[in-house]
């Protein structure tokens, strides 16, 4: 029996708070890197980002950020990771790509404002980005 693998065209749909809050969090660890989780949603290639986490043990310096993956909690909703980087360049590192932690990884260059901000996927490709505005509401 034969099965067919479906393959979606990967997209990533930011909160605009997230957002927000990347750029906050950037800017107070300039000029060294810093480092965030990424939570929410991937369904047929879609990947909705609509929270953070600061993960435990985070270390960072001018050209480098990472945590131990084993002090993390488990969570279903773990999708990626962001992180910034300070030099002004968003291209994903050797080390970045062999480090990559989830579906997508965010990379934020400096000046760090809302068109500074890139997705990635393992493979150091592109993934398009859009900002989503409107906070999604329980429809109860």
């Amino acid at each position: 029996m034969f099965f067919k693998n479906k393959k979606f065209e990967r997209k990533v749909l930011l909160d605009k708070s997230v957002l927000d809050s990347i750029i906050t969090f950037c800017k107070m660890k300039h000029p060294n890197e810093g480092i965030l989780i990424l939570k929410g949603k991937s369904k047929n290639g879609q990947i909705k980002i609509d929270g953070l986490a600061i993960p435990p043990f985070n270390f960072t310096g001018p050209t480098f950020a990472g945590f131990p993956h084993s002090f993390l909690p488990f969570d279903n909703s773990y999708i990626g990771i962001v992180h910034s980087h300070p030099s002004g360049s968003a291209e994903p590192s050797v080390t970045d790509l062999n480090n990559f932690f989830g579906l997508v990884s965010l990379i934020i260059q400096s000046p760090y404002d809302d068109d500074s901000i890139f997705a990635w996927d393992s493979g150091g490709n592109t993934i398009p980005l859009s900002i989503n505005d409107e906070p999604e509401t329980d429809k109860n």
